[in-house]
C-alpha cells in the first residue's frame, strides 16, 4: 500500500466522525483508529508478516549505538529520518551504484535510498540542498520509522 494512500486515509478517519477504519488490498491490511479518550491524532497499525527473522543484538549495542550517532549531529546538520519500517536500499539494484555516497552534493527531492516495505519500494527524497556528511544504513539493513538515515550538511 503507498504511503500516499495511508496519508489520505489519515486524512479521511481524521476529518469524518468515525473512530476506526480498516482498509485490505490483497495480502496488504492497514488498520487506523482514532483515540477516541482524548484528541490524539489518529494511529496508524500496519499488520505484516517478517519475511525474514531479524538478527538479534543486545539492547546495550543498539543504544551505545545510537547514542554515537546521535552525537555527531550538532546544529548546523540535518538528519533525514525514515518515513516507513522497512528495508534500506542504496542504489535501485545491486548492480547499480549508490544514489548517493558521502561527500556528494544533493538539492530537495534528489533521491537518497530506497525503502521497501510490504513490497513496495518507497523513495527518499532530500527535503533540502546540502551535502552527505554520513551514510548511518548499511545496504538491505532493516530500518524503523523515524530512524536516522543520512547527515546532510
Amino acid at each position: 500500500m503507498d504511503l500516499r494512500k495511508i496519508k489520505k486515509l489519515m486524512e479521511l478517519l481524521e476529518e469524518s466522525g468515525i473512530a476506526e477504519i480498516e482498509v485490505k488490498e490483497g495480502e496488504e491490511s492497514i488498520k487506523l483508529s482514532r483515540n477516541t479518550s482524548s484528541l490524539a491524532t489518529p494511529v496508524q497499525q500496519v499488520m505484516q508478516q517478517p519475511v525474514f527473522a531479524p538478527q538479534q543484538q543486545s539492547t546495550e549495542a543498539v543504544d551505545s549505538a545510537s547514542t554515537i550517532k546521535e552525537t555527531k549531529v550538532s546544529e548546523n546538520k540535518n538528519t533525514v529520518n525514515s518515513p516507513m519500517v522497512g528495508t534500506f536500499y542504496a542504489s535501485a539494484s545491486p548492480e547499480s551504484k549508490p544514489f548517493v555516497t558521502v561527500g556528494q552534493t544533493v538539492k530537495k527531492g534528489d533521491t537518497l535510498c530506497i525503502l521497501e516495505a510490504m513490497k513496495m519500494m518507497n523513495q527518499v527524497q532530500a527535503e533540502t540542498d546540502g551535502k552527505i556528511l554520513e551514510i548511518l544504513v548499511d545496504n538491505a539493513e532493516p530500518v524503523e520509522f523515524d530512524q536516522p538515515l543520512f547527515v546532510i550538511e
